[in-house]
């Protein structure tokens, strides 16, 4: 008797084969059935598994504040005269897709990559000449040391965004991305 494994081998193999293709080859009835049941029932499973692995997840620490302990970060920022370039050019040496625009210890705003495109090349500017303040997201959204992460999760997918700088009592403490949420639930 053949193992379930070396039949949906060979239903694949017959299904993708080159004759498999062409009208000069019909595959009996109870090849088709089973080529159907085999994909049904691997779909369900597939569901199934994810459905369990998502469940089985739990957010390690309850805080973002536990996840910026564990990486100690480090506060890429310009002056809001800074030109588009020197943003970018920032972005790219330190390989991160946002950079904040402090003065004075005070957040003013948010320099992304979807700023650059949408806003500096949509809007024809030439980015040696224009200031960041001019193209940045002004009043970002932000979050404290206190939100958790699963909260964190919810809002960077939601509202469509990528980065969260988090804020404690007016201080800049330190940007998260989505990147850094979903990297730390693949941790668990």
């Amino acid at each position: 008797m053949r193992t379930p494994r070396v039949l949906i081998v060979s239903a694949v193999l017959l299904l993708l084969s080159r004759p498999g293709f062409t009208a000069e080859v019909t595959l009996p009835a109870p090849v088709l059935e089973w080529s159907f049941y085999i994909l049904l029932i691997f779909a369900v499973c597939v569901g199934i598994g994810i459905f369990l692995f998502m469940k089985g997840k739990t957010w390690p620490g309850d805080s973002l504040g536990s996840l910026l302990d564990e990486q100690h970060p480090v506060i890429h920022s310009v002056r809001p005269d800074a030109s588009v370039v020197q943003c970018v050019n920032q972005m790219n040496e330190h390989r991160i897709g946002a950079i904040l625009v402090i003065e004075d210890g005070v957040l003013l705003g948010i320099f992304t990559e979807r700023d650059a495109i949408t806003r500096v090349l949509g809007g024809g500017l030439d980015p040696a000449s224009t200031d960041v303040s001019d193209v940045m997201t002004k009043q970002p959204v932000c979050v404290s040391t206190s939100t958790s992460l699963e909260e964190a999760m919810s809002i960077v997918t939601y509202q469509h965004i990528r980065h969260l700088p988090v804020v404690e009592d007016g201080t800049v403490l330190g940007l998260v991305s989505s990147g850094d949420l979903t990297h730390r639930l693949l941790e668990n």
